[in-house]
Parts: structure tokens; sequence; C-alpha cells
């Protein structure tokens, strides 16, 4: 009797180490045989993203309905389950961006009055050289000023607008830094570690792109009135979102959060005010 052929073992593409279930034991990646097809590939890709165990849609549910959770596994070091922080804070900020940038381009553009109506003869670049020329300001920006103005007022403002939603990701994306050190001032006991403070910021975030769009695409389809019913129960739902994450992540009482979280917030909306207003300098100059 012939003895039977060994099966040779299946090892990963992707570190070669042995592979004896669905997924490697050594990197995580599962085992799938050669993409040759671009059927086999949608298919593979349609899974992921449908598959209702995916990291994706566990990550979203939790970040939608579990405020702080995210936050807290990640600390416990439960981290292979869920996207990790950065990429998800980056890739909703960018849908979110992207998105207002083509809401953006799709409004109708109103045109300015002094237009519409300049000394007969006069040509558009003449109307904006008027309208932009400033006698009160001799400052070392005055040219770069001038320039901008006369650019943005012969597009009606879309390219201050669009160079505006073009910086302002970034702006955020430095601005959380600047939080989480404002955050260690207000929790010093117990005593927590910078990057705690700057995951919860980074999940809360994302929240807000997240939460923004699904309202957003909602809003459109509903009438203005429900549209303003829905924006406010958003909003409602941020604020307490934000509370709760802080008692979930820091473990202290409702009295004790509620007293830190009021501080906070007029940090973030003064910090929030000047971060836009410098946001608002740097695409003038960079225009």
């Amino acid at each position: 009797m012939s003895a039977v052929p060994a099966v040779p073992a299946a090892h990963c593409e992707n570190c070669g180490a042995p592979v004896s279930a669905r997924y490697c034991s050594a990197c995580g990646q599962r085992l799938e045989p050669p993409v040759h097809s671009v059927w086999h590939f949608t298919k593979v890709a349609f899974e992921d993203l449908t598959h209702a165990d995916s990291r994706l849609w566990r990550t979203l549910t939790a970040l939608l309905f579990k405020p702080g959770y995210l936050t807290r596994e990640f600390l416990a070091g439960r981290r292979a389950r869920y996207l990790p922080p950065v990429r998800l804070y980056l890739v909703l900020s960018v849908v979110f961006f992207l998105g207002a940038s083509a809401t953006h381009g799709e409004r109708q553009v109103v045109r300015i009055h002094s237009y519409e109506h300049g000394a007969p003869g006069e040509s558009a670049e003449g109307r904006a050289e008027r309208l932009c020329r400033n006698e009160y300001y001799n400052g070392p920006w005055k040219e770069r000023f001038h320039q901008a103005c006369v650019r943005s007022a012969l597009d009606n403002g879309r390219s201050l607008e669009e160079a505006f939603l073009h910086n302002l990701p970034r702006a955020m994306f430095l601005f959380l830094p600047l939080l989480a050190a404002a955050m260690m001032l207000v929790y010093r006991r117990p005593r927590h570690y910078y990057v705690e403070h700057l995951l919860l910021f980074l999940h809360n975030h994302a929240f807000v792109f997240l939460i923004a769009m699904l309202a957003w695409a909602a809003g459109a389809l509903l009438p203005v009135a429900a549209g303003t019913a829905l924006r406010t129960a958003v909003f409602i739902y941020v604020l307490w979102y934000v509370y709760r994450s802080m008692r979930v992540v820091y473990g202290q009482g409702r009295a004790l959060t509620f007293a830190k979280l009021l501080p906070l917030s007029f940090f973030y909306l003064a910090s929030g005010v000047l971060m836009l207003a410098i946001t608002s300098i740097y695409s003038v100059l960079t225009l």
C-alpha cells in the first residue's frame, strides 16, 4: 500500500509563517487565495465592508453609541478589534472635508452687488481693484492682502473658501495636541498620561465628523422643520457624548466631571476661534 503524500502546510503570504487556520497567528492576515480577477477583488472588498464582524463596522458602531469606549479599549490593550485612532480620525476627517468641499462647489454663487453696478465701461479687474483699495493699512503684508482680496473678489470668494477648506483639516489636526495639554491641567490627580487625553480627543473629533455627515445626509432628505429638529437633537447628543466620554475614560463622578467640562468648553471655544482666525489669515497670505 503506497503512502499518501503529505499535504504541504499553508504559509502566510505576508510574513511566511505557517498557517493552520483562517488567520495567521503571527501577523493576523487572513488566508486568501491570490487575487487573479476583478470579480474576486470586488468580492473580497465587498466582504470586508459588509461583514458584520469587520473592524470598520465594529469601530463605527462603538464610536457612535459608546462614548469613551474605544479610548478605554485602546488603553486596556484591546486594539486589534478596532481601527487605529489616528487612522480613524484621518479617514473621517478626509471624508468630512471632501463632502464639505463638494457641497461648497454645488452652492449657487451670489455675486457682489457692487460688481453689477460698476461704472460704465469699467472692467471686472478695475472694479476689484477699486473695492480692495485700502488706504488705512500699510503693514508688511499689505500687498499680499491686496492681491488676495482682488483674486477673491474676481471669483466671488470661491478661491478663498477653497483655500480655507484646504487648510482647515491640517489646522484641526495640529489643534488637538493643544487641547490634550489643556486636559492635563484639569486632570492632574490622579495622574494621567498625555497620550490618554490625545486619544480621547482623536476619538471624540472622529465622532463629531461621523455624526455631522450622517446628520447632513439625513437632513437633506427631511422637511425644513424636521431637519432643524434633527440638528438640535444631534447638538444635544454631542454635548452629552463628550461629557459621558470623560466619565467613562477617567472614571470620575457626575458633578466633578461636569465641573471640569465647563472650563474645558470655554478653552475649547476660545482656542477654536483663534485657530479659525489663524487659518483664515494663513489662507489669505498663501492665496
